[in-house]
């Protein structure tokens, strides 16, 4: 029984545990919403700045850099803080963070509270992680992180929309208020139901940054940035392919959104099952059905009939989290929450690079249904890496 489950000497029972991840799901909502409604606020928020759209677009690149920045940083520098409080700091941080960004004047200031905004996006799920698998006994970790990360792909069926609406009903400035409301209600959340670790053990900057020498983190957060770039990069360009490949009006695009929501949330909670039964197994499975969903999306976005249940499939590519995750744990040693924090530098240098080559091939070949040759190939650098593993394991 680890030293998480202990809350002045009592273990915790299954309703406690049960609604101890679920106040950590409630942050990852909050967060998935905070980070994918600005995206579907663009066209108001550079309006109410008073920037082009494209300028506008340098707020989502400032978030994602702070999610980049922000995992190592505050993994390490927070690495002898109780896990609990670390995670009631973080969602303060990003509760203050939204609300700045409903309250700030201009564009560079929203440029800088969006990359304060970011910075405790990765350093939170990376511990959630750790401690809801600390909760709950070791052959059912996978699934604790799944349904940590049920939040995060509930966010994208139902949080992103209803920020948007909000937004588009009372001004952009409300979704970023409805986000640092979300961060408050978890606060309050996880005082309530999370249990005390002031006892656990800690850790040390030292330890944390000796994840940075060890190979087999390195490999596996290759996997994530390679092997889960494809999904990004269909993801990026979907609104085109659907109206310029597909043929569908604009009016289909939510519809495509909430059907890759859906794939999100069936593939966080069978990913979860699955690693449970074998970790690296899975991750090399999902790989394999990553480079077949990719290779089918470019012959499915021909057609109106099919392109929404392709992009459903490419939602449940995120089946690949909690077995990486759970990978990092396994292998991180001493480093837990700085390997756990970098899952999602990771998963953000995927979205980059997936994105970025996505929008070259694309242009090149001047035709956005591409995006899915460029995600198999991805998908194959992942595999590669994924071979270098297993034969690291085999010894």
């Amino acid at each position: 029984m680890s030293s998480e489950q202990l809350n002045s000497g009592v273990p915790l029972s299954s309703s406690r545990t049960a609604l101890a991840i679920l106040a950590l799901a409630v942050g990852g909502f909050g967060i998935g919403t905070g980070e994918f409604s600005i995206m579907g606020l663009l066209p108001e928020l550079a309006a109410g700045l008073g920037i082009d759209e494209t300028r506008a677009g340098g707020l989502i690149s400032a978030y994602a850099l702070g999610v980049v920045v922000g995992a190592p940083l505050i993994a390490v520098g927070a690495a002898r803080w109780p896990r609990r409080w670390l995670l009631l700091a973080l969602m303060g941080l990003y509760a203050a963070g939204n609300f700045a960004s409903a309250l700030v004047p201009g564009f560079l200031p929203m440029l800088l509270v969006r990359f304060v905004s970011g910075l405790p996006h990765g350093a939170y799920f990376g511990v959630a992680a750790l401690v809801a698998a600390s909760l709950v006994e070791p052959h059912r970790r996978g699934r604790a992180v799944g349904r940590v990360m049920l939040g995060l792909t509930v966010a994208t069926l139902i949080g992103n929309p209803i920020a948007v609406w909000l937004g588009q009903l009372l001004g952009w400035r409300s979704a970023f208020a409805a986000v640092g409301m979300i961060s408050l209600l978890t606060v309050a959340l996880l005082v309530v139901f999370l249990p005390d670790d002031r006892t656990a053990a800690s850790s040390s900057p030292l330890q944390e940054l000796g994840a940075l020498r060890n190979p087999d983190i390195w490999l596996t957060l290759g996997i994530g940035a390679i092997g889960f770039g494809g999904m990004f990069c269909v993801l990026s360009y979907i609104a085109p392919t659907l109206t310029q490949v597909s043929g569908l009006s604009p009016g289909w695009v939510p519809v495509a959104l909430a059907a890759f929501g859906l794939g999100t949330i069936i593939g966080s909670q069978v990913g979860g099952w699955l690693a449970d039964r074998g970790t690296l197994s899975t991750i090399g499975w999902i790989l394999l059905w990553s480079l077949a969903v990719m290779l089918l999306f470019p012959f499915a976005a021909r057609s109106a009939w099919s392109i929404l249940p392709a992009t459903l499939l490419v939602g449940t590519i995120v089946a690949m989290v909690p077995a990486l995750q759970i990978r990092l744990m396994d292998v991180a040693a001493d480093a837990q929450t700085l390997a756990a924090s970098l899952n999602h530098s990771a998963f953000n240098v995927g979205n980059a690079l997936g994105a970025w080559l996505g929008g070259i091939a694309a242009a090149y070949a001047d035709d956005w249904a591409v995006t899915g040759w460029v995600g198999a190939l991805l998908a194959i650098g992942g595999l590669v890496l994924f071979v270098i593993v297993r034969q690291r394991e085999r010894g």
